[in-house]
């Protein structure tokens, strides 16, 4: 399990950029500057910057390789994800499942394979509360 997880409780949408790029392989931090300047249009600054605060934060750690600093993820995509759900689930929908499924039912098109999904993990969540 992953420390940094309780204490972040959710990722700010910068930080988010930064980390799907490290969730995709470790980067120097010129790696992170040519990538983060093509997709968001940042400088230099700002990503020395963004990876800095985030290493404060734990949500990134380096490794010395030769005269530069490999960087690496200490927050996995799924405690990131979870996070974010978590919040959303609070915030939007006062922590009822129910009624957020309710909504995304109502407002999107599922094709058959995603209500098949639904419909497995819901088996999934009621097998678990029989074998409690």
């Amino acid at each position: 399990e992953c420390p940094v997880a309780e204490k972040q409780t959710a990722l700010t949408e910068s930080e988010w950029r930064v980390m799907e790029v490290l969730w995709r392989a470790p980067a120097t931090l010129m790696e992170l500057v040519r990538t983060l300047g093509e997709s968001a249009g940042w400088a230099k600054s700002t990503v020395t910057t963004m990876v800095r605060r985030m290493e404060d934060k734990g949500l990134v750690g380096h490794e010395e390789r030769g005269r530069a600093k490999l960087f690496r993820p200490l927050l996995a995509r799924e405690d990131a994800a979870m996070a974010e759900t978590e919040s959303l689930l609070r915030r939007a929908y006062h922590g009822s499942v129910g009624l957020m499924v309710s909504a995304l039912v109502r407002n999107s098109d599922l094709s058959q394979e995603e209500l098949a999904e639904l419909y497995a993990i819901l088996d999934r969540a009621e097998g678990k509360e029989e074998g409690a």
